[in-house]
């Protein structure tokens, strides 16, 4: 008997050129003992043997290398590798001329997936599995399982086979006729269930299931039982696909129920049907570098079903929205086709049948001089939730602009603006069959920058030197006449409520149809407090920011003087974040509103989140969460939100998080309500989630 490397490297020259030129490159051969037999040909190896041929390393408890055939066959713990992947297999051979595989009871690791199979037989590129099972994460009875007779597995890329079944642990629930998991992709896309009890639904199971059914598309959908209500089910899936110039991602989902439940009253005040449904529908395109496509489609039967039934959903969207958006970006312009529709009959919608605009971004023309346009065709109509008129307008508009920046300074930037607006109503009212408006603006836009720095320390707050950036600005718009021919305009694009400073500029008004003069000021001041960062750049600490309009001609019921308008963002430490936004009343100093969000965190273990919400005479509420984690699988939380005008508390609630076997979250949680609403005042449910990687 030989022993060592040397010897092995001595026999291997002796034995002959034969298996030369069977493998070109010749293995290196590594044991504690060898031997060879003369009956098999074959080199025996034990105590940690492994043959290393290139790239790839194979070890066992016993190897037999065959030099003429070019076979290395393992018994006992069988370990191939190769640029970076492992197999792992109780027996097998390996053919290191033609790469060719048998292996008995593989093992091989593909994460967050875990495979094993009773045999296997092709190439390292890809093997046929027998009696295969592919498991998310590490096998456990809770981890989702995909089982098959035969399937085709390919490492690095995917597994694809047919006759299927997907399940828990060793329980298979669901067949799949054909299957391919890829392995940058989740064994489930979706999997969702929650029980619980609400008096307004009674005891309810909710389940939601999507299967990848072929490369980028999963398919499924959700079911609830509801004691008090009914079933509620419908059709669902997602889809991330690859075309021939660009990608295509979406979702949809969607629900219908015979409701034999206290269905109440809709959002109008009209008896909800028994009939009860909902489709959700999103997409997202891109086709080469310039063309994107996006849009969402939201179909209620009523304006309670996702209420009722699916309110984290109803939290989230409150208001359907169904639009179509088409955009060619050129070099320095955009052309956009826009359409907006009403499916539903509970709200009122400003529809698009479409509106196609052409947008150019701002072009240097000479002397110092920029141009900017845009134009569009809208072909537009609203609905009226009762009996009143339908309102239809086609309107083509068109927008020019002029400005001229100029800098005496480095620290002073004034910028005059001049423009006109041609607005053409093919459709009029007030006995006109058409009406054409024209609209000028003039105006400047104005700032000052300033700033210092001051060499202040503190380790507390981790500050490292100060800097203050003081921009004062200054804008001024005249727009006369902006209310002229109202009467003659279909009112569809008009002024809606709003809390923010509205544009002033001719040029980004939205609310065309219901312009009035302008004749305006605005003043404002940034402010922005920095300090070094310790990794990169500069880091805020303080942000503040005023503004305030000064109207020379007010509107009926407009003072000169407007609210002045501050946002306060204050970050000192990561753990620290604190934002205002108030508005307050020059006149009289009457607070108008008052909204403030207040976050403490300390790391990854706890978190606290105070905030408040106050518009004067409408709204007044206050919220508050804190959430703490117990350990690496359980957090708590508890979350209340007052209303102080009604006096009541509209939600209290509490609960604990889980993760299990690091696959599933749990979420168990018990909550309180008061108030006329159409939840219950009590409830408790479980959800559970599947982890997505």
């Amino acid at each position: 008997m030989l022993r060592g490397t040397t010897a092995l490297a001595v026999l291997l020259l002796t034995v002959g050129r034969a298996a030369a030129q069977v493998t070109p490159l010749a293995p290196v051969v590594n044991a504690g003992s060898s031997n060879y037999d003369l009956a098999t040909g074959e080199l025996v190896l034990t105590g940690n043997p492994s043959v290393q041929f290139g790239p790839t390393l194979l070890t066992a408890d016993e190897l037999r290398y065959n030099q003429k055939t070019g076979v290395v066959t393992g018994t006992g713990n069988l370990i191939i590798t190769s640029d970076g992947k492992r197999l792992l297999a109780r027996s097998g051979a390996y053919n290191l001329a033609t790469d060719a595989i048998t292996l008995v009871g593989i093992r091989a690791g593909e994460p967050p997936f875990y495979l094993q199979a009773a045999s296997a037989r092709g190439t390292r590129a890809r093997m046929d599995l027998t009696d295969a099972i592919v498991t998310f994460n590490e096998p456990d009875p809770f981890a989702p399982t995909l089982t098959a007779d035969q399937l085709t597995y390919e490492p690095g890329r995917r597994v694809t086979g047919l006759h299927g079944r997907l399940g828990l642990g060793g329980y298979e629930f669901i067949p799949l006729p054909q299957f391919s998991q890829a392995f940058d992709q989740p064994l489930i896309t979706r999997f969702t269930s929650r029980v619980g009890y609400r008096r307004n639904l009674g005891a309810y199971l909710d389940l939601g299931l999507h299967l990848p059914v072929w490369p980028g598309i999963n398919l499924g959908g959700d079911v609830g039982a509801y004691t008090a209500r009914g079933i509620m089910a419908g059709p669902g899936g997602s889809y991330n696909v690859s075309l021939a110039d660009g990608q295509a991602t979406g979702s949809f989902n969607s629900g219908y129920i015979d409701d034999h439940g206290d269905r109440k009253t809709d959002l109008l005040g009209r008896p909800v049907p028994a009939d009860r449904g909902y489709f959700e529908w999103t997409h997202r395109q891109t086709i080469g570098d310039r063309f994107t496509l996006a849009g969402q489609f939201n179909w209620w039967a009523d304006s309670e079903v996702l209420r009722d039934f699916h309110p984290n959903q109803f939290m989230a969207v409150q208001q359907p929205d169904s639009y179509l958006e088409a955009v060619y970006a050129g070099d320095n312009y955009y052309v956009s086709a826009f359409s907006r529709v009403d499916p539903n009959n509970f709200e009122q919608v400003q529809q698009r049948l479409p509106e196609v605009r052409f947008d150019l971004l701002p072009v240097a023309i000479g002397g110092g001089v920029s141009e900017r346009f845009n134009a569009s065709y809208a072909a537009l109509q609203e609905d009226s939730l009762f009996s009143g008129p339908t309102l239809r307008s086609d309107r083509f508009d068109v927008f020019y602009g002029l400005e001229r920046p100029i800098t005496p300074t480095g620290w002073l930037t004034l910028t005059p603006v001049a423009g006109g607006r041609l607005t053409y109503y093919a459709k009029a009212v007030g006995g006109r069959d058409n009406y054409t408006r024209t609209l000028g603006e003039l105006g400047f836009d104005a700032s000052l920058r300033a700033s210092g720095v001051f060499d202040y320390h503190n380790d507390l707050w981790g500050i490292n030197g100060l800097r203050h950036l003081l921009t004062p600005t200054l804008s001024y718009r005249y727009i006369p006449e902006a209310d002229r021919g109202q009467a003659y305009i279909p009112p569809i694009d008009r002024t809606v409520f709003s809390t923010n400073l509205e544009p002033i500029d001719l040029g980004t008004m939205r609310n065309i149809d219901q312009l009035h003069a302008v004749n305006t000021l605005r003043v404002g001041l940034d402010n922005l407090l920095q300090t070094r960062d310790t990794e990169y750049g500069s880091r805020d600490l303080v942000r503040v920011d005023l503004a305030s309009d000064l109207s020379f001609s007010p509107q009926p019921g407009q003072r000169h003087w407007g609210d002045v308008y501050t946002e306060v963002s204050l970050t000192p430490a990561r753990w620290l974040r604190f934002d205002v936004y108030q508005r307050v009343a020059p006149q009289d100093f009457s607070l108008d509103e008052f909204n403030s969000d207040l976050v403490l965190t300390d790391g990854d273990w706890w978190s606290l989140q105070l905030a408040n919400s106050y518009l004067q005479d409408q709204i007044e509420e206050y919220f508050a969460e804190y959430q703490h984690r117990l350990n690496e699988n359980w957090r708590t939380y508890a979350r209340a939100r007052y209303d102080a005008l009604a006096g009541r508390w509209d939600e209290v609630s509490c609960g604990l998080r889980q993760r299990l076997r690091n696959t599933w979250n749990l979420r168990y949680e018990v909550s309180w309500n008061q108030g006329n609403q159409r939840e219950s005042g009590f409830g408790f449910n479980v959800a559970i989630d599947l982890v997505r990687f």
